[in-house]
C-alpha cells in the first residue's frame, strides 16, 4: 500500500492512503500542539484493533454477541533497550462463552496480521527518487536467481521472464504496483491481490499452484484489463479525455445515428443485428458510450476481426461494456497463448451456465485419475482434513469441452461453492478449478457461501448467473449433488501447443454454428486479445442494452454532478426523470453516474432514494420527503451519524405537518438527543434555509473527488501511450 505524507503547520503530518487520511502530532511536551495521536502511538494501537477485528470476525460467524466482550493492550518495556517491548494482550470474556469458543477467540487473535508482520520483522529499504510520482519500482518479487526458469503447462516463456517482462511493461507505464495480499491456506494453491497504488480500484487477483504462477497470472490480468480498457469499463472519462482526438483507441470509429434514431450503418454485420437487435427495438442512442458521454459526436465503435472470412466489424463500445464484462480477454507471452487462455474462459463460463441453469448432474472424477496429479491431490486432502468435503466433478459434458469442476461443501453453514476451470489440458483445467475455488480466501470465508436450494426458478433465475460469474457467489441447485449423474465419466484431452490449442477451441465454436470475432491489443508490449461469440460469451442478457443500459448515466450525470447550482425547476426536472427511470431507489449514485466517490463520505454513501429525499426538502415537499425519510430508516444502511440526522428530520418532519404541534415545543429536547449542530441542519433543510445537507459542492470538472480524479489519473497514463504510438491517421471518424 501506498501512502503518502504530507507536511502541515509546525509538527503535525498528514498520511494519505487510498481514501483515507490520518492525522498526526506530537504533544507539547515535544513543542507539539498535541491535537492528535503521534505516529508511534497509532502503531500501538494498531495491533489491539487488528486483534480486535480477528475476535469480530471469529465472533460474527458464530452469532456470538461482542457487547460484554472487552480487549486491551499494554506495552512493557525493556529498561535496557526501549525499543524491545512486550505487547501483553489481554481479553475479558463473559462466563457464558464456551471453553471452545474461548480457545477460538484466542486462536483468532494469533492472526492478527499487525502481529504477524512484526513476529516476522520487516524489512525497511529507505532510498531517495527524483521524483515520487514518477518513480515506479514495484519491487514485486525479489530478482529470480541467475538461470533461473521455471516453465509450466501453457506458458510459452518461463514464469521468471514472463513476471520481469510484464513488470517492465507497468513500468514504462508509470504505474506502481503493489502487493496487497497473499492467500496459500492449502498445500500449492496460492492466490494474491495486486492494485495500482495510485489508484487502487485498479486491481487484480491471480491464482496458481506456486507463489510465481500466482503472480504471473495477476500481472497477466492487469495488462489485460488495462488494455481492454475493463478497469475503466462505466467510468466517466472527464471532459479532457471526452473531448480528445480518440477517447478508446486510435483505431475507434464513431457513427451518427439516423435522422429517427436508427442504427448507423458500418456497425455491426447482418449476424450480430439479428442477435443484438431480435425485435428491431434497439436505437442509436442506445449505443451512446458511457465514458465520453458525447451524444453529439454519435456511437463509437472498435474494430473486431470476424474469424469465419477476416473481415472488420466494428462494435460499439457501449454494447461490449453492457453484456461482457470481462469475459473473453486474456494477455499472454503469445498471442497463440492468450487466445487459448481467451477462449479456455469462455468455455468455463458458457460450460458452467449450462450445467448451472440445467441442473445437470456431474460424474466425479475417479481416484484413480486424481491420483496421477499428486499435487492438485494434496490440496483437496488438506480441505477435507479442515472439515470441508470436496467433490470433483468432470464438467466436460461427455468429453466436449475442457471443463472441470471442484465443488465445496461447508457443513458448518450448509453453504456450498461450485469452482469451475478450463483449459485443454486435463491437468490445467483441474488446476484452475481448485486455485478459482481458494483465489483470495481465508477459511472463515468459506462461511459466506449460499446453501444449495431445489427451487429451480431461483436457480434458472438470470441474475444468478451473473453472481456466478462475478465471485461464484450464486445459487446451486441440490441436483447438482446426485450420486447418479447425468452424463458419463470422460478422461478427456485436447492438448497440444498452444497454436494447435488455439485453433482446437476455434473448431469447438465453430462446430457450434457461433461466428467469432476477434481484437488483438499489443501496443503494451504484451500480446492481448478479446473475443466476443455472440449467443454464448454474454454476461448480461441481450435486452439490457435497452431495458438496463449503463449510459442511463447520460440522464443524470451532470444534473447531479452539478446538483446545488440547480434552480427549483431544474431540480422539479431531475425529480421527474428520476422518478420516470423506474430505477431502482437502493441503487448507488456511483453506479447510477459512473463516477467514484469517497466511500466515506455522504457522496459515497448517496442512493437514489436518498437522492430524491433532499431535492423534496429543497423544494419545500414536505409530505413526499416524509415518506421517504420513513423509507431511508427502514431500509436504508447508512453511517449512524447520517441515521441520526435523518431520524430527527423525520420528527421535524412530522411537526412540521401536524396543525397542532410546535418545533419550538420540542427543539430544546432534540437538542439535546441529536446535538445542536445537527439540529441547525435538519431545521435548515427543512425549511429550505440548507439545501443537500453533507453533499460537497461539485460539477462536471470533478473538484474535491479525489478517488475518481485518481482514476482518471491511471486512464489517462494508457491513453497518453496509445496516442504517442498512434499514426495519426488512424483516427479517422465514419
Amino acid at each position: 500500500m501506498e501512502i503518502k505524507v504530507n507536511y502541515l503547520d509546525n509538527l503535525r503530518l498528514e498520511a494519505r492512503f487510498d481514501d483515507f487520511t490520518v492525522i498526526s502530532d506530537q504533544p507539547i511536551r515535544y513543542k507539539g500542539d498535541g491535537s492528535a495521536p503521534g505516529p508511534f502511538d497509532y502503531f500501538l494501537a494498531s495491533s489491539a484493533m487488528c486483534a480486535a477485528y480477528f475476535v469480530k470476525v471469529y465472533c460474527n460467524a458464530r452469532d456470538i454477541p461482542t457487547e460484554n466482550i472487552r480487549l486491551s493492550q499494554n506495552n512493557i518495556v525493556d529498561p535496557e533497550n526501549r525499543y524491545k517491548q512486550i505487547f501483553k494482550i489481554q481479553v475479558e470474556l463473559p462466563e457464558d462463552i464456551s471453553d471452545k469458543d474461548r480457545q477460538g477467540i484466542m486462536r483468532s487473535i494469533e492472526r492478527c496480521s499487525v502481529k504477524r508482520v512484526v513476529q516476522n520483522v520487516p524489512d525497511f529499504q529507505i532510498e531517495v527518487v527524483e521524483n515520487l510520482d514518477e518513480d515506479a519500482q514495484a519491487l514485486l518479487m525479489a530478482e529470480p536467481e541467475e538461470g533461473a526458469n521455471t516453465w509450466i503447462e501453457g506458458k510459452d516463456l518461463p514464469l521468471e521472464q514472463t513476471i520481469t517482462n510484464m513488470t517492465r511493461m507497468l513500468e514504462s507505464l508509470g504505474m506502481q504496483i503493489e502487493i496487497a495480499s497473499w492467500r496459500n491456506i492449502v498445500p500449492h494453491v496460492w492466490s494474491l491481490h495486486i492494485r495500482d497504488a495510485h489508484s487502487n480500484m485498479c486491481f487484480t487477483n491471480g491464482k496458481g499452484s506456486t507463489k510465481e504462477s500466482a503472480l504471473a497470472s495477476a500481472l497477466g490480468e492487469f495488462i489485460e484489463r488495462l488494455s481492454c480498457n475493463f478497469f475503466y469499463n462505466d467510468q466517466f472519462f472527464g471532459e479532457a479525455i471526452a473531448h480528445s482526438e480518440f477517447v478508446h483507441y486510435p483505431d475507434e470509429k464513431w457513427f451518427q445515428p439516423g435522422p429517427n434514431d436508427e442504427l448507423p450503418a458500418g456497425i455491426l454485420d447482418e449476424h450480430c443485428r439479428d442477435f443484438y437487435d431480435p425485435d428491431g427495438e434497439l436505437r442509436g442512442s442506445h449505443l451512446i458510450d458511457t465514458n465520453s458521454g458525447r451524444t453529439d459526436r454519435g456511437i463509437v465503435a472498435l474494430p473486431f476481426v470476424r474469424q469465419s472470412d477476416g473481415e472488420a466489424v466494428y462494435f460499439p463500445s457501449n454494447l461490449i461494456e453492457n453484456l461482457y464484462l470481462s469475459n473473453g480477454m486474456s494477455a499472454g507471452n503469445t498471442l497463440a497463448e492468450a487466445k487459448v487462455q481467451c477462449l479456455s474462459e469462455i468455455f468455463e463460463r458458457a460450460v458452467k451456465r449450462q450445467i448451472i441453469e440445467e441442473e445437470i448432474a456431474l460424474p466425479d472424477v475417479p481416484r484413480a485419475v486424481l491420483e496421477k496429479y499428486p499435487r492438485i491431490l494434496e490440496g483437496v486432502e488438506a480441505l477435507e482434513k479442515q472439515g470441508f468435503p470436496v467433490l470433483v466433478k468432470d464438467a466436460s459434458l461427455g468429453g466436449d469441452y475442457p471443463v472441470m469442476c471442484v465443488t465445496l461443501m461447508n457443513p458448518r453453514t450448509g453453504g456450498v461453492f461450485a469452482s469451475f476451470g478450463a483449459h485443454p489440458s486435463f491437468e490445467v483445467a483441474l488446476e484452475r478449478s481448485l486455485t478459482e475455488l481458494l483465489q483470495g480466501r481465508s477459511f472463515e470465508g468459506m462461511n459466506d457461501f449460499m446453501p444449495p436450494t431445489f427451487n429451480s426458478l431461483a436457480v434458472t433465475e438470470p441474475n444468478n448467473f451473473v453472481e456466478h460469474f462475478i465471485d461464484s457467489s450464486g445459487l446451486m441447485s441440490w441436483r447438482f449433488f446426485s450420486a447418479r449423474s447425468d452424463i458419463d465419466f470422460v478422461e478427456w484431452d485436447f492438448a497440444g501447443t498452444n497454436e494447435e490449442e488455439a485453433a482446437t477451441l476455434f473448431g469447438l465454436l465453430e462446430a457450434l454454428d457461433l461466428e467469432v470475432y476477434v481484437a488483438v491489443h499489443e501496443d503494451l508490449g504484451a500480446p492481448v486479445c478479446r473475443i466476443l461469440v455472440p449467443g454464448y460469451s454474454e454476461v448480461y442478457p441481450v435486452e439490457d442494452l435497452i431495458w438496463d443500459n449503463t449510459n442511463k448515466a447520460l440522464l443524470f450525470r451532470e444534473d447531479i454532478l452539478n446538483l446545488h447550482a440547480l434552480d427549483d425547476q431544474q431540480l422539479s426536472d431531475l425529480l421527474e426523470r428520476l422518478d420516470d427511470s423506474q430505477i431502482d431507489d437502493h441503487e448507488d449514485i456511483i453506479t447510477l453516474i459512473g463516477v467514484e466517490f469517497d466511500e466515506n463520505t455522504v457522496w459515497g454513501q448517496l442512493t437514489i432514494l436518498e437522492l430524491k429525499l433532499l431535492i423534496n426538502l429543497a423544494l419545500g415537499q414536505h409530505e413526499e420527503a416524509l415518506e421517504r425519510v420513513e423509507m431511508f430508516l427502514q431500509f436504508n444502511d447508512n453511517t449512524v451519524e447520517r441515521g441520526l440526522f435523518y431520524q430527527a428530520v423525520n420528527a421535524v418532519l412530522e411537526i412540521a405537518l401536524d396543525d397542532e404541534l410546535e418545533l419550538n415545543d420540542y427543539l430544546e429536547n432534540f437538542q439535546r438527543m441529536f446535538g445542536e449542530a445537527t439540529m441547525a441542519a435538519v431545521v435548515g433543510s427543512v425549511n429550505g434555509e440548507v439545501r443537500f445537507h453533507g453533499i460537497e459542492p461539485t460539477s462536471m470538472q470533478l473538484e474535491s473527488l479525489e478517488r475518481h480524479q485518481r482514476l482518471i489519473d491511471s486512464y489517462s497514463k494508457l491513453h497518453a501511450h496509445r496516442a504517442a504510438r498512434a499514426v495519426p491517421a488512424a483516427a479517422v471518424n465514419a
